[in-house]
């Protein structure tokens, strides 16, 4: 029967929001607050107010969770949702509020660029530190020296202070110690987006290792959804504090896209203000846009909205065009190209363009939408740019653990297949 390396129950973190914004509850004054007051009593400025009413903000609550050993396990959610917070309680920088934590073995973490390192310290020196802070003597840490140098690829400036290292130094020779030195667990944030993506795979690669070949557990927190699919085979989505999902890598995705997709629905849905040229007597309202998830996670869009006229119009044109959110034109629908007419405006008319398994022909990223309205060949009655968006959230579709992002790889989705003949030519 496989323990557990990590235990947690009735977990929650609180925080008091007081009168100020760094938060003190009132009589926690320092030295510098005392100072401030009498600078502002000098200067006939008011003494700040510590004793208004405080709130309390709930980070994590009511979390239950075990972790097995050689575990590897996503905490995925939006931004907000506790990530952070749990995994700095789990490495022991903040205590929690109420619950209990049991972790069995030794922890190295990988929250912030430079974890653990003291910027005027050499790289040298900071590796040595890391195990001293890990419980590890210096022949230990001798022992796997060369290999974390090897690993970070950052050997010409090993006894180079870490304040002049870049981010992407910090980034290699940070993950290189955490993920060398043994550690039962390995906790890691966000923090691996900084490097390049040959290094990301480099250090998935690694994650892989540790915790199949040595039995260790490994926590990970990424935005980036193939790579948490490429390396764990269980998801925990946290939402607002609270645990919404707890199994499989797959289904935990799912959640998650659901959550992004609804999270921008309601961004866009709530758009309903009318749009009306009195000289040309139309107009357009209750603009909206809609992404659905399949099964198969594809996205279906649908863009609607109500076109009227106030003294029935007839024969008139819809058309709408999707720019990515730079403003570079994905498509235009004109109706003089598309034919999309509404016969007769005697009553407002919903009209709606329907676009089934969307994702399959646009990249990840955020589109913005718009519309007018049109004598078809002959010429423009009302236009209104950008009244609407939405957004593909990251997808694989080649299966390599790359996000398809348009910033990088172009907008078009397009059905490609790829052979090579067995012979050369």
């Amino acid at each position: 029967m496989t323990r557990n390396a990590i235990e947690i129950t009735g977990l929650g973190k609180q925080y008091i929001i007081g009168a100020n914004q760094l938060g003190r509850r009132p009589g926690q004054d320092t030295l510098i607050d005392t100072i401030s007051d009498r600078f502002r009593l000098m200067t006939g400025r008011k003494k700040a107010t510590r004793n208004r009413e405080t709130n309390s903000f709930w980070a994590l609550k009511d979390i239950d969770f075990t972790v097995g050993q050689g575990e590897k396990v996503a905490i995925i959610g939006h931004n907000g949702a506790g990530k952070s917070t749990l995994l700095k309680i789990l490495s022991r920088i903040t205590e929690p509020s109420v619950g209990r934590i049991e972790l069995i073995g030794r922890v190295s973490s990988l929250l912030e660029v430079g974890t653990g390192f003291h910027p005027e310290l050499t790289g040298r020196e900071n590796v040595y530190l890391n195990g001293a802070i890990l419980g590890l003597t210096r022949s230990e840490v001798r022992a796997k020296f060369d290999e974390i140098v090897a690993f970070s690829e950052c050997e010409r400036f090993l006894d180079t202070p870490i304040k002049r290292y870049s981010s992407g130094m910090k980034v290699r020779l940070a993950f290189a110690v955490a993920a060398h030195l043994e550690p039962e667990i390995l906790i890691v944030d966000e923090v691996l987006a900084v490097g390049d993506v040959a290094f990301q795979n480099k250090c998935l690669g690694k994650m892989k290792e540790v915790s199949h070949d040595d039995g260790r557990t490994v926590l990970f927190v990424s935005h980036n959804m193939m790579a948490v699919e490429a390396l764990c085979e269980r998801g925990i989505v946290l939402e607002h504090g609270k645990v919404v999902f707890d199994g499989a890598t797959r289904e935990a995705v799912h959640q998650y896209y659901l959550t992004s997709i609804a999270a921008s629905n309601q961004d866009v849905r709530s758009i309903a203000e009318e749009h009306y040229e009195a000289e040309s007597d139309v107009g357009f309202r209750g603009f909206k846009t809609e992404l659905k998830l399949a099964e198969n996670r594809t996205l279906d869009l649908t863009i609607e909205l109500e076109a009227f006229s106030k003294n029935g119009r007839k024969n008139i044109g819809v058309g709408i065009e999707i720019l990515t959110a730079h403003g570079h034109l994905v498509s235009s629908l004109a109706p003089k190209l598309t034919n999309f007419i509404v016969p007769d405006l005697d009553v407002p008319r919903r009209c709606v363009f329907s676009f089934d398994d969307i994702s399959n022909h646009l990249a990840s990223g955020e589109y913005v939408v718009s519309v007018w309205l049109a004598i078809p060949r002959v010429r423009p009655l009302i236009r209104r740019d950008h009244v609407g968006g939405f957004t593909i959230p990251p997808q694989d579709p080649f299966g390599v653990g790359v996000a398809n992002d348009y910033n990088t790889y172009g907008v078009a989705r397009l059905p490609v297949k790829f052979h090579v003949d067995g012979e050369g030519v």
